[in-house]
């Protein structure tokens, strides 16, 4: 970019300096893609300049589908039968593009509940409803980040993470690590209000045939203290 020096790109892109250098000068042979894309965003480039940097750095410029924000009548009807588990689909930016009744119990204590990564970083009630929150949103900026490398000029991804860059110096902490990471299972440890503590077994599938969306089943093993508390949470 016109103006700014290596160091400043290097910053901008989440690299080092003398990375960066190499990259300049040839050194450097085997940049990943996230790299890549990073280094895409700090310079401006377009879609078309981008695609020549992966041409020249011979690595494959993977860019999904338009994520698609409508849910179909029949994933809908799906969390509807799922009705003893909180279920939700989201979007490729974590936006809540759907949920079943007990999903809207279990979320209840929130302020914001459009958005995962908002419900982390800018609800207050994240840090006390997510028992682990430092893990929560390691992953929450991870998973930003594969999104973004996927889909690099959704508007609606962009805005997000200047939003989230903006109002939380810990997301912006997190962005600047440019770790990348998707996980499809694993334990989360909640605290609601009138459910008390809760540890779930989280797991998410993506949609067939709808890029961006993802299934997230929420539950419990049968007979075990948090069965029972999600259960209550439907009365």
């Amino acid at each position: 970019m016109p103006g700014l020096r290596r160091e400043e790109v290097a910053i901008l892109a989440g690299v080092s300096a003398d990375y960066y250098t190499r990259l300049e000068q040839g050194r450097e042979q085997h940049p990943s893609p996230e790299v890549l894309q990073a280094l895409g965003r700090a310079l401006r480039l377009g879609p078309d300049e981008r695609e020549h940097m992966f041409r020249l750095a011979k690595v494959a410029l993977v860019i999904g589908s338009p994520p698609s924000l409508g849910v179909s009548a029949m994933l809908r009807g799906l969390l509807d039968q799922l009705a003893g588990s909180p279920a939700l689909v989201l979007g490729h930016d974590l936006g809540v593009l759907a949920r079943n009744e007990l999903a809207e119990a279990l979320h209840s204590d929130f302020t914001i509940r459009d958005n995962f990564a908002r419900m982390c970083f800018l609800d207050e009630v994240g840090r006390r409803f997510y028992r682990d929150w430092s893990d929560i949103a390691v992953d929450v900026v991870g998973n930003l980040r594969f999104s973004l490398g996927l889909w690099p000029d959704s508007a609606s991804l962009l805005a997000l993470v200047d939003e989230l860059r903006a109002r939380s110096m810990d997301f912006d902490l997190l962005w600047n690590s440019q770790d990348v990471r998707v996980k499809r299972t694993m334990t989360k440890r909640f605290r609601h209000s009138r459910a008390g503590d809760l540890d779930v077994d989280y797991q998410s599938f993506d949609v067939r045939g709808v890029d961006g969306q993802q299934l997230v089943v929420i539950g419990a093993p049968a007979g075990s203290p948090t069965a029972a508390r999600l259960a209550g949470l439907r009365t």
